[in-house]
């Protein structure tokens, strides 16, 4: 499977322009053969928002048309983060939209990152589901849940292949990409594509460095800190090689590791 990964500025509180922007990336990612395209954190509305904009741009699943019918029209999935209309109530989400248009997983992000987050998303997520897209087993988390080396454990445990995590990421972070994300796809031997913002959002400035890691830790694709995509293919004979290398799922001691609560 041929991984595409769009770094970049998007388009800020204009859900209308947001579409029209994943239409021509989509089309940027197909034309190099891509299978999947992912995108960043709150992609659809611009993540820095302010509470009236984050409410007044939520959508339900329903909302997500427009990109459904780029998906389908491309043969290409794609998966990106939106304000989620939960009744009254906002998640920051992440959807995966299957090459036939089809919405194959809705993920809700479960560790809110800083006081903006708490006010504006007061529906999380619980569940770390997993779906098959072309053979492969796919996950996905948002930012702040890689940083906790629960959340990947469970989709490992679950049987992900590939985790997809779009995410906004600003200073000083940088250590999230450049030791967290390889050491996350290292110990759990999946595939983990991590999509920043870049530039400037409404006084918020962005680090970039969004990269694809391979289940041995290595980094195979990484981009600086301005507007770029990225690509690489996954190879499932090397995947199995790398688990049966190190066979760090069947040696857990999860009898005495506990509930890892407290």
């Amino acid at each position: 499977m041929k991984l595409a990964l769009y770094q970049g500025p998007g388009v800020f509180n204009n859900p209308q322009g947001a579409f029209t922007h994943l239409r021509e990336q989509a089309a940027k990612a197909k034309a190099q053969g891509a299978d999947v395209l992912l995108l960043p954190e709150m992609y659809l509305s611009g993540y820095n928002l302010s509470p009236q904009d984050a409410h007044r741009h939520a959508i339900t699943l329903d909302g997500l048309a427009p990109a459904q019918d780029i998906a389908r029209s491309l043969n290409l999935a794609l998966v990106f983060g939106y304000p989620e209309k939960r009744g009254a109530r906002i998640a920051n989400s992440a959807v995966l939209i299957g090459p036939d248009g089809s919405i194959l997983l809705n993920y809700r992000k479960a560790h809110l990152f800083g006081p903006m987050e708490r006010e504006i998303f007061k529906e999380t997520g619980a569940e770390f589901p997993v779906v098959e897209l072309n053979g492969a087993k796919i996950g996905l988390l948002i930012c702040y849940d890689i940083e906790f080396p629960e959340a990947a454990r469970r989709l490992a445990l679950a049987g992900a292949d590939i985790i997809l995590i779009p995410t906004a990421l600003a200073e000083p972070y940088e250590g999230v990409p450049t030791h967290i994300i390889p050491a996350r796809a290292y110990e759990n031997q999946v595939y983990i594509a991590y999509a920043n913002h870049s530039g400037e959002e409404n006084g918020l400035s962005y680090i970039g460095l969004s990269n694809i890691c391979g289940p041995n830790g290595a980094r195979l694709a990484m981009a600086g800190t301005g507007e770029e995509m990225l690509f690489a293919d996954t190879d499932p004979a090397h995947h199995e090689a790398v688990r049966q290398a190190d066979k760090f799922m069947q040696d857990r001691r999860a009898d005495i590791y506990g509930q890892l609560r407290g």
